[in-house]
């Protein structure tokens, strides 16, 4: 009987631990879960297949595990704050700051056990997903197949052209030969003489009689050809629709279009300098120190994921980046951008005055629909709308008659709050002057038609 009782005791502590163990593995975490968490928090220093900015956490419990003999408790403690662990003195996490060129790691009070369970189950389960480029790969096949297909039909359409017009010159050219075999079988008999002498003698008195006809066409060619080359003169310099490829390619659509990224966080002196500059390499290792490969959903054309992927090494090189390091080797190379817009240099253009001041004019005239977006939509009054742009395009003509029409149309606003009482005190001075535009001033009537707002 005791011996029944002590094995009972046994198989009820055996059936205790099986339970707590089956509760453990269930009590794992969710991988979905877990990598909406990670993309939150980790995903800015870590991915799971590379090292960034941290290791790569693919497989990190099992490693721990194996390598350091470490369990998820310690993990707990290092991502709950990793500086108290190791300001205890634990040799790994001291081991894994100066590894990783003493970069803190930040601390996360704020996930809870079962958040941190969640991410480590992605870590090491991911969820077997519908990549996003592969969706994309064939959504730009079908794109690619349309452009093929309109290529194609505009190749067809100009081999037809170019053949019509084959035909025609070598109809023209068969009629010519004809003509040249009867004269040459004509020869100069006497009755020709005769004929080409009546014939001339028909035009002598044919000219004479409507000469002034003659003279009439003449000058109307010569006002033609004179406005041909003076309309011809006046489109010296206007590049509308220019479109060059650059060293590395950048889509607008992308960066400010898809993630929203505001035209001066790269064109920063745009406001409040003369130029809006070109970003420098560091701008963009702002963000693609920790963004290496390209995971966005939106493809150009003929474009793939491993594109993208390339140009972002583009970046890498220039700047001396090393990914695998994490640190710049000093072996830099300039990126010879090619700029597109650039005014003659008898032409004064200051970006700061048409941001600052003339937002508010422009803002009144287009962007009665969205003003908190002030910025952009200056930008979008010259620039066109870059944030849809996968290739910059010069979109306007920039020509003197663009500037003036843009400063006669374009409203001042009357209402602004920016520094009330100075404009308080212009706007009326403006309604008393323009007494007839009943109160909608434009930019011609504040100097916008002065020829030293623009000319040296």
């Amino acid at each position: 009987m005791i011996s029944w009782k002590k094995h009972y005791k046994k198989g009820l502590l055996a059936f205790a631990l099986l339970l707590s163990t089956g509760a453990s593995v269930y009590a794992q975490g969710d991988a979905k879960k877990g990598e909406e968490l990670f993309k939150a928090n980790c995903a800015a220093c870590h991915a799971l297949d590379k090292q960034m900015v941290g290791p790569a956490l693919g497989g990190v419990v099992e490693r721990l595990k194996t390598e350091q003999n470490l369990d998820i408790d310690w993990l707990h403690q290092w991502i709950k704050d990793n500086e108290a662990l190791r300001s205890s003195g634990d040799a790994y996490a001291n081991e894994v700051f100066e590894k990783f060129n003493k970069a803190p790691m930040n601390t996360f009070p704020n996930l809870s056990d079962q958040d941190i369970d969640d991410i480590l189950e992605y870590t090491t389960n991911p969820p077997v997903a519908e990549t996003a480029a592969a969706a994309a790969t064939g959504a730009d096949a079908g794109q690619t197949t349309v452009a093929d297909l309109e290529k194609a039909r505009a190749e067809r359409i100009n081999s037809t052209i170019i053949l019509i017009s084959l035909l025609v010159i070598g109809g023209l050219l068969i009629w010519l030969l004809l003509k040249l075999r009867q004269l040459v079988k004509l020869q100069q008999t006497e009755e020709l003489s005769g004929l080409n002498e009546t014939r001339v003698a028909s035009f002598s008195e044919l000219y004479q009689k409507y000469n002034y006809i003659g003279k009439i066409a003449l000058g109307l060619l010569g006002l033609l050809a004179f406005y041909g080359v003076w309309n011809w003169l006046m489109w010296i310099g206007v590049y509308k629709g220019y479109q060059p490829e650059q060293p590395i390619h950048f889509s607008h659509k992308i960066h400010a279009g898809d993630n929203k990224i505001d035209c001066q966080m790269c064109h920063s002196s745009a406001k409040y300098g003369k130029v809006s500059e070109i970003p420098s390499m560091n701008v963009c290792m702002n963000c693609h120190r920790n963004i290496s490969e390209y995971n966005g959903s939106y493809f150009e054309p003929g474009r793939d994921k491993a594109f993208y992927d390339a140009e972002i090494q583009k970046i890498y090189k220039a700047t001396g980046w090393d990914p695998a390091s994490q640190q710049y080797t000093g072996k830099t190379e300039p990126i010879e951008w090619v700029r597109i817009h650039n005014m003659p240099d008898f032409v004064y253009f200051n970006h700061a005055q048409h941001v600052v001041a003339g937002e508010q004019a422009i803002i009144s005239s287009h962007n009665k629909k969205n003003p908190n977006n002030k910025i952009d939509v200056v930008c979008k009054a010259c620039h066109g709308a870059v944030d849809t742009m996968n290739v910059v395009t010069m979109a306007n003509d920039f020509t003197m008659g663009w500037c003036i029409e843009c400063h006669r149309t374009t409203e001042v606003d009357m209402n602004n709050t920016y520094n009330k009482e100075y404009f308080q005190n212009l706007h009326e001075k403006l309604k008393q002057q323009y007494p007839s535009k009943e109160g909608k001033i434009t930019v011609d009537a504040i100097g916008g038609l002065e020829c030293g707002k623009c000319h040296y």
